[in-house]
């Protein structure tokens, strides 16, 4: 299954901490939650299945916007695909900002991800491409990949 989420990826952040009587509560950031909540909304939206079960396999394509500081040139290159995004923010923390707002929606939680693939781009159209398979269960003894939804 393949679901194109049309939102600029969102890092996940440090939390943030505060005090309270009860003791410390921590919460993510202002810019975090909201992302959280929008790729909630748009899933729910695209997928209208119960969430997905058992092992999962899934691949993560990151699309963000080209700085505007670049050259023409460059611009070019990044959108192309020649350059691709090695600066900040890292892709790990797109993916776990990514997995943790879908969780309860498209999956019941992530820990059943026993495989993840992700990749980052550049593009005039900021988005976010999720492939989530099945892992078979005899497969995971075979050392196979999955059958496609």
């Amino acid at each position: 299954m393949k679901i194109i989420f049309n939102i600029e990826p969102v890092e996940q952040a440090r939390p943030r901490a505060t005090k309270t009587w009860k003791g410390i509560r921590l919460y993510d950031p202002k810019k975090v939650s909201t992302y959280k909540k929008q790729l909630g909304m748009m899933c729910k939206f695209q997928y209208k299945d119960k969430p997905l079960t058992g092992p999962l396999i899934v691949s993560l394509k990151f699309y963000r916007q080209v700085q505007s500081s670049v050259s023409k040139k460059e611009r070019e290159l990044r959108l192309s695909g020649i350059h691709r995004p090695i600066v900040k923010p890292d892709t790990d923390n797109y993916i776990k900002s990514t997995l943790d707002g879908l969780n309860g929606l498209l999956w019941e939680d992530d820990n059943q991800i026993v495989k993840i693939v992700a990749e980052k781009y550049y593009s005039d159209r900021p988005r976010i491409e999720i492939e989530v398979e099945r892992l078979e269960q005899n497969e995971d003894e075979r050392g196979g990949t999955g059958a496609k939804e």
